[in-house]
């Protein structure tokens, strides 16, 4: 059963030691400073706005409304629509501040859905988290928190920014079960300086217990599961709606040229995946390439994964120097994360074909083109230097 309903009374609850202090030192202006807080609907956003009330900014909610509200209102554990939106709107009203939602329909299906669906057609494994935070979120949503004349615009993001010698730094999560410093890797310099994360150096309990303290609608709301346009994880329902033809059949082919079978579209595969391929050779087979253009789905042993290297497209860069060719040409070390699930590993920035890329110190796997290679500093692991999205890999031999 969810808490009951916050009270602008219930601003003066107590609160778990240290979360106001949190708070004011992830912000770092003065007090009666106008911050736009991103509500999405869920916890940790409403959370975010609520502390920063509580901490005496003038919090100003905004919400964007992302895809249609008939259609997802029905899918739990999303955001930015339907039951989302409301709930947004009922926190602002108990906390007392000004709410605004914006209608970005329209962009969000250009710039994410579409952009989704076009990466599976080209044989990649797009992450529209990222491509969400990089354009409507952090580019647009920055742009309107301006617009309110706010001095900063706050998430519910679990990332960390701190002051350093040359300017703000992007750092992992205090908590390594809710870091989301991979989604995040695309922000720019500018809206670094310009944005602040409030519950980077919290765990995630200690944000529910929060909730709770203030009486939060929201305490008790699951947290958002899958990408939250993706009905029940399907994510080949939204593909074949918008590029039916991405269902075109074609070959499952062994790396040694062998066709041992039909698939029923690229776009039901990933670069790794195991399951579902539905041929037998007596030894497991694992997808190791796409060819989207020929129509053919690459399958060969798991050692066939290892990638000694890769090469980075759409590149950001919020490391020490100008830019992340200055660092290639320097070969500067780095730690590379190649998969949100996965670990950083260590490797160097590097020239390869042509491109900026990554030389790993061992061969990596799991390595998927569109996937992000987001680029860590080996002498302060939690400090994000930057990163591109995956173009290609360089097999080891």
């Amino acid at each position: 059963m969810n808490a009951p309903v916050l009270t602008p009374g219930d601003l003066s609850a107590d609160l778990p030691g240290g979360l106001l202090e949190a708070a004011r030192d992830a912000v770092r202006l003065p007090v009666g400073a106008r911050v736009v807080a991103a509500m999405s609907g869920g916890v940790d956003s409403t959370v975010t706005a609520a502390l920063l009330a509580r901490a005496g900014y003038d919090v100003v909610g905004v919400t964007l409304q992302l895809y249609d509200h008939g259609a997802a209102i029905q899918k739990k554990g999303a955001c930015c629509a339907g039951q989302d939106i409301y709930d947004a709107r009922m926190a602002a009203e108990a906390l007392n501040i000004p709410h605004y939602v914006l209608d970005y329909e329209s962009r969000f299906r250009e710039q994410v859905i579409e952009d989704f669906a076009d990466a599976y057609l080209r044989g990649e494994t797009p992450i529209p988290c990222v491509r969400c935070n990089q354009t409507v979120k952090f580019r647009d949503l920055v742009d309107v928190a301006r617009d309110l004349g706010a001095a900063a615009m706050a998430t519910g993001h679990y990332v960390r920014r701190a002051e350093g010698p040359a300017g703000p730094e992007l750092h992992r999560a205090a908590d390594p079960a809710r870091d989301q410093s991979y989604f995040l890797f695309a922000t720019t310099p500018e809206q670094l300086a310009y944005l602040r994360f409030p519950l980077g150096a919290l765990p995630k309990p200690a944000v529910r217990a929060a909730a709770a303290a203030l009486r939060l609608s929201v305490a008790d709301k699951p947290d958002s599961q899958d990408i939250c346009f993706v009905p029940e994880g399907r994510y080949t329902t939204v593909i074949d709606r918008l590029r039916p033809h991405g269902a075109e059949p074609g070959d499952i082919v062994h790396l040694d040229g062998r066709v041992l079978g039909r698939h029923d579209g690229v776009t039901r595969y990933t670069i790794g995946q195991r399951r579902g391929l539905n041929v037998a050779v007596g030894d497991p087979l694992f997808v190791v390439r796409i060819d989207a253009q020929a129509r053919q789905v690459i399958v060969g042993p798991r050692e066939a994964l290892l990638t000694h290297a890769l090469t980075l497209k759409e590149t950001n860069w919020i490391g020490d120097g100008p830019s992340i060719a200055a660092a290639c040409a320097a070969q500067r070390p780095v730690l590379a994360r190649v998969r949100s699930t996965r670990e950083p590993v260590p490797g160097y920035l590097a020239i390869v074909d042509a491109a900026p890329g990554v030389l790993f110190d061992a061969p990596e796997e799991g390595v998927a083109p569109g996937q992000a290679c987001v680029l860590y500093a080996p002498e302060a692991p939690t400090r994000v230097l930057g990163g591109g999205f995956i173009a290609g890999a360089v097999r080891a031999s």
